[in-house]
């Protein structure tokens, strides 16, 4: 039996004891601040010589910190899982949160939340510590997570504007200037009977996209412009585009609030022996993969998703540091927030 000890002992890595005992101090390698330069050194010195590595269970209790962020994807209707798996939008969210975390040592949990008790469980576990922070991306404006995990005290940042004057952090684009920029682009190269495929009613920046579009064109006296609206996928554009031929045979050019529509419409059009751009000229959002592997490739207004979620996840790590709890989210300097610019980005479809 002592033998057995001895060999576990034997093998096993050294402990934190190991170090502060060589060290001559007590766990100062957990991170506690205030600690001597001399000190610091003496431990980070006696780390390297012993190959220490913290316990993460440990370490968390004094912390108080998991080494975890939730990556939420919420929705309120019935076409979630066609949205988030056919939409390449969610990959880039992921693809720019991910190093930001790695660069500190933060595991991403996905989390879904696609109904009201999926809702209030995931509020449960963040409220109980299960991860530090939520990163949340909703397909509805109306969605009422994001008001729920405030009202709970977890740290929160969401990819697009808060609806309600709900007062935590953001990352956005301005929407409506990108729309603008559509519309400008359309109308400077000839086209005086454009069209559009909107985005659903319920969903962050539709409203914004639609009226930017609108506006700019009535700026230049067009107060008449078609909707159709779509579901952000290749098939609904294809689909609004078809409406949009049959109920407005005379147009010349679309707006599609996202690339998938704008793919679908271009589709749609080839279909049909309507050739794109010389009688209707296409433009998308986003600038995503399907931009650029649409026949022909889209004339989009970039929406620069990836540098936008890791600004988001920057956005978070930010106030876990810096510890902001409830009530500091409410003084009046209000909650971190960044907002980024669209670029038009044209291609062969205008």
């Amino acid at each position: 039996m002592g033998n057995r000890r001895g060999a576990q002992a034997g093998n096993r890595g050294p402990t934190l004891e190991d170090v502060a005992r060589e060290a001559g101090v007590s766990r100062v390698v957990n991170g506690v601040r205030n600690v001597a330069p001399d000190i610091q050194r003496s431990v980070r010195d006696v780390i390297a010589r012993t190959g220490y590595t913290p316990n993460q269970a440990a370490r968390s209790l004094v912390t108080r910190r998991t080494g975890t962020v939730a990556l939420v994807l919420s929705a309120t209707g019935k076409a979630f899982a066609a949205r988030v798996f056919s939409d390449p939008f969610f990959g880039r969210v992921v693809d720019g949160v991910l190093p930001v975390l790695r660069e500190r040592a933060i595991q991403p949990v996905m989390l879904v939340a696609e109904s009201e008790p999926a809702r209030a469980q995931l509020v449960e576990y963040l409220r109980r510590g299960g991860a530090d922070g939520a990163l949340v991306v909703s397909l509805d404006e109306d969605d009422p997570l994001p008001a729920m995990l405030v009202a709970a005290d977890v740290p929160t940042v969401l990819f697009g504007r808060p609806r309600d004057s709900l007062r935590c952090g953001f990352v956005d684009l301005d929407n409506a200037a990108g729309a603008r920029l559509a519309a400008e682009h359309l109308w400077a190269t000839g086209r005086r009977r454009p069209a559009t495929i909107a985005a659903p009613v319920t969903a962050p920046a539709a409203r914004e996209r639609l009226d930017g579009f609108r506006e700019a064109l009535a700026a230049r006296g067009l107060t008449s412009v078609p909707v159709v609206r779509g579901r952000f996928t290749m098939e609904s554009g294809g689909l609004a585009m078809a409406r949009l031929l049959k109920d407005h045979p005379e147009i010349d050019a679309v707006f599609a609030a996202n690339d998938l529509m704008a793919q679908g419409a271009c589709q749609y059009l080839a279909e049909q022996g309507v050739a794109v751009p010389g009688s209707v000229a296409v433009v998308g959002f986003d600038d995503s993969v399907a931009a650029r592997t649409a026949r022909p490739p889209l004339t989009t207004v970039r929406q620069p998703v990836e540098r936008m979620a890791a600004a988001m996840a920057g956005l978070l790590i930010e106030e876990l540091d810096g510890g902001r709890s409830r009530a500091a989210r409410t003084e009046p300097a209000g909650p971190a927030s960044k907002v980024f610019e669209p670029v038009l980005v044209v291609r062969e479809s205008t």
